[in-house]
């Protein structure tokens, strides 16, 4: 995996950092990897400045502030990639709900079958999630078939956050200009991708809910989702206009 680099925002994940930054390396000698942390109480940057001294050239870190949504931590590492001409650039949770195995299929999506954004897909062949209650797992399809059926995209997994971008499909979206933080960044990002007319491959995953450390997900985030996407469609139709 040439030229390709990882992006791993961090929050309070001491328990996972360092197990899911040797498992990345573990899939290719090429790969780097970027961890983007919000000044984790619990002091993950000084962990991940810790093996940085077993991973030199290969491991980055980016510490900010505070805790700034998910969606500004991707931002800032989308930059920092772009600005040092990575051609692959993945999204990645730390907390092993996305195996590091599947790396090489979105990788292979972008390089070999041409896509512009590959998205690692729980509901593209059915339903894969392991873990999950089914309230969750109803919340997060019916999700996805909601902002399938408001913004017209054929993607079954808008909200997944296993992705990967070509760099010129980044440098075709103005960053700039997004304006979610929580999954409707992740919606966002796709549906902006997709204005663009640009080529996005869903490649089944199996998502496996975190055993470790605590989940980020509120209820604030999940109604910026609910409502941002209504905002965001009306706001693509009045552009065309």
């Amino acid at each position: 995996m040439k030229d390709a680099v990882v992006i791993i925002p961090t929050y309070n994940e001491i328990e996972n950092i360092e197990a899911i930054i040797k498992a990345v390396f573990s899939q290719s000698e090429d790969i780097n990897i970027l961890v983007v942390d919000d000044n984790s109480p619990d002091l993950t940057g000084p962990k991940v400045k810790e093996l940085q001294k077993e991973f030199p050239n290969r491991l980055f870190l980016e510490i900010r502030k505070e805790k700034s949504g998910l969606g500004t931590a991707y931002i800032h590492g989308f930059k920092w990639c772009i600005n040092r001409a990575y051609k692959y650039i993945f999204e990645m949770d730390a907390d092993f709900s996305h195996n590091p195995t599947d790396l090489i299929k979105l990788y292979n999506a972008c390089s070999l079958d041409g896509a512009d954004l590959s998205v690692g897909s729980r509901y593209v062949t059915g339903v894969n999630v392991v873990n999950w209650p089914m309230s969750r797992v109803l919340m997060s399809y019916m999700a996805s078939k909601y902002v399938q059926l408001i913004t017209g995209m054929a993607i079954h997994d808008t909200t997944a956050g296993f992705v990967c971008y070509k760099r010129e499909t980044l440098e075709a979206l103005d960053l700039n200009k997004i304006k979610f933080i929580g999954y409707a960044f992740q919606i966002e990002m796709k549906f902006k991708t997709y204005l663009k007319k640009l080529k996005i491959i869903e490649v089944p995953v199996i998502f496996t809910d975190r055993t470790k450390g605590v989940s980020k997900l509120s209820s604030g985030i999940i109604s910026e989702a609910i409502f941002g996407v209504i905002s965001m469609k009306i706001k693509s139709i009045f552009k065309k206009k």
